[in-house]
């Protein structure tokens, strides 16, 4: 490939007797400065001056210039060779690829630094090192021969530009002590500029090669050692919301999330009712976390070259078994890190990707690094992108392995596993990577991938912010993907269905669905979304939608929680076989019946934050018997009923004293989403409610527990002052309560549940089957008729009628409209306020609804 020069020039740097220096505090430099040290040094320089006085920790430091850089290319007579060497190279070669990045690096670390290069970083580091109480001198030689601890960076004058990203493309040093050591370090960074990964993604990028600098950072090490360390984002990773902020935490040095080594936490936290004073974590997640990252504290040794190569300044130990079953942060430590998150992002007005680090001595988190999101950035809002497999194929499909899923796309191929890096030469393009973990030496071979399995790792792995870059499927953590898959074997990588991703046998076939929704007009009638799995809501959210008809509470508690409530309120009785089984579920927890609230509590705000401020309604839980003695525990506590359809469900659970105290726990998660997350966007509904004495009872233990209809709970605000002043006012909206309209009485006794509720959402599928006496779970029957009956049709105009006439809430979030437009049509007609939909059908079902809007003017809505 030919050697392209475009985008970056050689770089002018303004030569004051400050800018013509070889090192520079980062106290004296800033944003502006990215020719001269960077864009990571330059960030570092941004924060110290700016964000220091807003409460936000950074380590001092002090970074060589790209003068320095030049100047070292200069002397030692490398420009011309780099370039002979470089020059017609193809990064399609793996195998000249390696040979020729090997022999740039070996030119670079066998030259000398400049003496005043050399004198600058040692004077620079010993003013460090003294800044910190550390004085270690040679009195022979003057140098500091165990000075401060120190993190030595690279950071290229092309970095995080807009459009490219050269994250991750250079080396980072960890643990370095003693001036001859930086000094080393510092040359091996210069060296790291031409590791594979570089040099191919400046040939793609049309960089020449040495016409990019570098500058070297040395910072104060946080004793994250013996402590914990990670990242964050100020948007989600994988739909680009912007309101969330991502904490991935592991204890030890960072290293080992960024390369993914180790499964970290994960923790959400929701920006916009944080600013207002709010604790919304909304996800909290325990990672196994079997590794970390420490010193090593055995001295380098003295001998041969071969002894010191082997040496390293850090090691990877075991954590102890009691470490990896807890959460790594406190939800105060999770809350302070988020609000700097805030800061940042604030000051620099864009999605930030930062690491953070705790030190273990002195207690304090910092920030470490930050720098732009380059993914999500870029995204095209206007255009919604869909991944569906085959409809045909989909029931009998075989998953080998599955994971998190990085990317919401679907990739298939043979596979290739590959162990090493060394490897690498072997793969080809178009085949899925399948691996333990990747770091930057495999990008060249990622770069080619349809699809990448990794068996360890998180969402801000190197194989996860490698794959979202690049735009292909990844699944990583998933465990065993080595151990299963084989080379030359046929699979597909599916990661669009939420957070779990599944490798499935063979090469299925996938279709992509592009929406353009830039001209969707807004209709008078609400069209929302129904909704069940918490992963899925940031995504989702950009679908156009007036928010969530129906969150249904039974993905969560299938899903998430996997436990029967009543299990875990007698976790104390149980056996040990069932204790064991909860005690896998719940790492992090002790108090059981803790978990089941704040796991339910977590999902319901995820849907809520995605979609706030918009109204978000949830049902309480409607599960049948049959499905809760599917949960763990349930067998012991659910009844065998022939028909559970007609059963014991609904609102006849939420009083009867075998489920009344699981029922309480529902009522604890939404008192949290709402006052401890702030979420007051997020309203709830009983569901299969058959007389007005049961919708009494209902409403009754919700107002013992502090869930009563048209409440401010003004006492929130008392004590509570907004972490942003300028948000104001911090008092919640008042709580609606809705009630399903399903069965035959809820229309016919329609006003006096209008008494009691605050409106109706109407449940087109039960309504129908017992309109009708179908069992809808019988296809044999399923013939007899459906929701576009004119029996069901007329309870439902008269119960849209009633709801109007009280000034009431209507809506429906039955399936009928996304599968019937014209019964669409109908509810547009009848003046329904509210149609929710599943996700796949609404822009269908709003175009349906502008046009019937358009043939004669809607009745006024209730705002």
């Amino acid at each position: 490939m030919h050697n392209m020069e475009k985008s970056v020039k050689p770089q002018v740097v303004e030569q004051s007797s400050l800018r013509g220096k070889n090192v520079l505090w980062f106290r004296e430099i800033g944003i502006g400065d990215v020719p001269l040290v960077g864009g990571k040094n330059a960030s570092l320089g941004e924060m110290v001056n700016n964000l220091i006085s807003l409460g936000v920790n950074i380590p001092n430091g002090f970074a060589t210039t790209s003068v320095a850089y030049f100047n070292f290319l200069d002397k030692t007579g490398l420009t011309p060779k780099i370039n002979a060497i470089l020059k017609d190279i193809n990064i399609h070669d793996i195998k000249s690829l390696q040979e020729k990045g090997k022999a740039v690096r070996s030119l670079i670390l066998n030259s000398r630094l400049p003496e005043e290069l050399s004198k600058d970083i040692v004077s620079a580091y010993k003013e460090l090192s003294q800044s910190y109480g550390i004085e270690n001198i040679d009195p022979v030689r003057n140098k500091i021969s165990n000075g401060v601890d120190v993190a030595v960076r690279s950071s290229a004058t092309a970095e995080d530009l807009p459009g490219a990203s050269f994250a991750g493309q250079q080396e980072t040093f960890l643990n370095v002590k003693g001036a001859d050591n930086v000094l080393e370090a510092v040359k091996k960074c210069f060296a790291s500029l031409f590791t594979d990964r570089a040099i191919v993604y400046r040939q793609e990028m049309g960089f020449s090669h040495t016409k990019v600098g570098l500058s070297a950072g040395i910072q104060k090490m946080v004793r994250s050692d013996l402590e914990s360390s990670g990242v964050m984002f100020s948007c989600d990773t994988e739909s680009g919301f912007g309101d969330i902020i991502l904490i991935n935490a592991s204890y030890g040095l960072g290293e080992n999330i960024v390369l993914g080594r180790v499964e970290p936490d994960q923790y959400y936290v929701f920006e916009t009712t944080l600013k207002k004073g709010f604790s919304p974590i909304v996800e909290k997640k325990v990672g196994s976390k079997l590794i970390k990252m420490i010193y090593n504290e055995k001295p380098r040794p003295k001998g041969t070259r071969l002894a010191q190569k082997n040496w390293a300044a850090t090691k990877n130990i075991a954590t102890p078994i009691k470490d990896r079953e807890k959460f790594v942060l406190s939800d105060q430590e999770i809350l302070s890190l988020a609000k700097w998150s805030i800061i940042v992002e604030d000051h620099y007005k864009k999605s930030m990707d930062m690491e953070w680090a705790k030190d273990g001595k002195d207690g304090k988190l910092y920030i470490v690094q930050a720098r732009p999101e380059t993914v999500q950035s870029r995204k095209n809002l206007s255009i919604l992108e869909d991944y569906v497999l085959d409809n045909g194929r989909q029931e009998n499909l075989k998953v080998l392995a599955q994971g998190l899923s990085v990317g919401n796309k679907i990739g298939s191929g043979k596979a290739k596993r590959i162990l090493s890096a060394k490897d690498i030469r072997q793969f080809k393009k178009g085949e899925v990577l399948v691996t333990t973990m990747t770091d930057p030496d495999w990008v060249p071979a990622m770069k080619m991938a349809s699809a990448i399995v990794t068996d360890s790792g998180g969402r801000t792995a190197h194989a996860a912010i490698v794959s979202r870059e690049l735009g292909i499927p990844c699944i990583v953590g998933s465990g065993r993907a080595t151990k299963v898959i084989k080379t030359g074997q046929a699979i597909t990588v599916d990661c669009s269905k939420g957070q779990d991703g599944k490798v499935y046998e063979g090469i299925i076939p996938f279709k992509i669905k592009k929406t353009d929704i830039s001209n969707i007009k807004k209709t008078k009638t609400k069209i929302t979304m129904n909704l069940g799995d918490p992963s899925q809501a940031f995504a989702l959210s950009f679908i156009p939608n007036d928010g969530v008809g129906l969150a249904r509470e039974e993905f969560i508690i299938a899903n998430s929680i996997k436990i029967h409530p009543q299990a875990l309120i007698d976790y104390k009785k149980l056996s040990p076989v069932l204790k064991n089984k909860i005690n896998k579920l719940t790492l992090g927890y002790n108090d059981k019946v803790q978990f089941y609230i704040d796991k339910l509590a977590e999902g319901i705000g995820e849907i809520g934050s995605a979609f706030y401020p918009k109204q978000v309604i949830v049902r309480f839980s409607d599960f049948k018997t049959n499905e809760y003695k599917s949960l763990i525990g349930g067998e012991l506590y659910e009844p065998k009923e022939e028909n559970p359809m007609l059963g014991f469900r609904g609102a006849l659970r939420y009083y009867d004293p075998k489920f009344k105290e699981a029922f309480i726990l529902e009522l604890k998660a939404i008192k949290k989403v709402r006052e401890v997350f702030g979420l007051d966007n997020v309203q709830v509904m009983v569901p299969f409610c058959r007389t007005i004495e049961e919708g009494k009872k209902v409403l009754e233990i919700m107002a013992e527990n502090g869930l009563k209809r048209a409440l401010n709970h003004p006492e929130l605000v008392e004590g509570r002052k907004p972490f942003d002043a300028a948000q104001g006012d911090i008092n919640l909206k008042s709580l609606k309560i809705y009630v399903m309209c399903e069965i035959p009485s809820n229309v016919i006794l329609a006003s006096q549940f209008l008494e009691i509720f605050d409106g109706f959402s109407i449940g087109s599928n039960d309504l129908t089957q017992l309109t009708l006496g179908l069992d809808r779970d019988n296809s044999e029957i399923s013939g007899v008729g459906n929701e576009n009956n004119e029996a069901v049709k007329e309870l439902i105009k008269e119960v849209v009628r009633i709801c109007k006439e009280k000034g009431k809430y209507s809506g429906i979030c039955g399936q009928a409209p996304s599968d019937f437009p014209d019964f669409a049509e109908f509810l547009v007609e009848q003046g329904i306020e509210s149609i929710s939909l599943n996700p796949d059908s609404i822009i269908k079902t709003i175009l349906t609804v502008a046009e019937k809007e358009k043939s004669f003017e809607v009745p006024p809505l209730l705002k």
